[in-house]
């Protein structure tokens, strides 16, 4: 009887000691057997905590997580995507010799040259005149060489020197070619060209019909006696100009007053202005 009631005392020790051993294991994958000591050494017993409490030692604070070789190639590949569309973006913004080339033979269609069909399209999509000096300065900028026509390799190179590959480009860039023509260096240049692109390519002057719709078209605003200059030409025997004669109208515009009372008649003026003098001051004294 003795030893039966030995053997159920152990046996419960050993329960006791089985659940106290369960409950430490526990407690320490929850990394509480450190707090839970110190507390025991201090006080003896474990002692109350808030829920709060409780979830901040249950709950050990974050470690930051190191990087995987995973999440450095997904950072790799957000930057080059972003570099990417910062590329792609730039890119639209350039000038693109293929937009450019597809943008010419919507005017050219099957031929490689923009004729005068194309040219009413184009000044018509661009919104200029064709009688505009502007479109003067851009032939010019193209180096176009027959009025009324753009050739392929015309279009590309001078389209390209603007960088304009598209409609709207290029009328975003039509204040530009205007203001080229207040630089008196570029308007010289311009001017000489005029001569050269409107006359027939078999003939070395220019016909009297064209020369006065350039003249006006170069001189008619900034020249206070082009309109009787132009007079002058409709009732003389002239039916052509010659570039000499083109090019000194230009400098007679620039360095002869309005009352013509600094002209040289013994200078190297051509006929024409020497003729034209004694035909406006005749006309003032009548």
């Amino acid at each position: 009887m003795h030893s039966d009631a030995a053997n159920f005392q152990l046996n419960s020790h050993l329960s006791t000691l089985a659940n106290i051993h369960k409950i430490y294991h526990t407690l320490n994958r929850l990394n509480l057997t450190e707090d839970i000591s110190q507390d025991e050494h201090q006080t003896g017993n474990l002692r109350s905590c808030s829920s709060s409490d409780c979830f901040s030692k249950a709950m050990p604070p974050r470690k930051k997580r190191r990087p995987t070789a995973g999440d450095d190639l997904s950072a790799k590949k957000s930057r080059h995507d972003r570099k990417h569309e910062s590329s792609r973006i730039k890119t639209e913004e350039e000038f693109s010799s293929k937009r450019c080339l597809e943008w010419f033979y919507e005017y050219a269609g099957s031929d490689d040259v923009v004729g005068p069909e194309g040219m009413e399209k184009f000044c018509e999509d661009i919104g200029v005149e064709p009688e505009n000096v502007v479109m003067l300065v851009l032939a010019w900028k193209l180096d176009a060489q027959n009025m009324g026509y753009f050739t392929l390799q015309e279009w590309l190179k001078g389209m390209g020197t603007l960088q304009c590959d598209t409609t709207e480009k290029l009328r975003n860039s039509l204040d530009y070619l205007r203001s080229v023509l207040n630089e008196p260096t570029n308007f010289k240049l311009i001017y000489r060209y005029a001569f050269d692109f409107a006359r027939e390519k078999d003939q070395r002057s220019l016909d009297i019909n064209t020369a006065k719709c350039m003249l006006g078209l170069l001189l008619g605003k900034t020249w206070p006696l082009f309109p009787v200059f132009n007079q002058f030409l409709e009732q003389s025997k002239y039916k052509v100009i010659n570039k000499d004669q083109w090019c000194n109208v230009l400098e007679f515009s620039r360095t002869i007053s309005l009352d013509l009372s600094n002209y040289d008649e013994d200078g190297a003026w051509p006929v024409l202005l020497d003729e034209f003098v004694e035909w406006y001051k005749e006309r003032q004294m009548s």
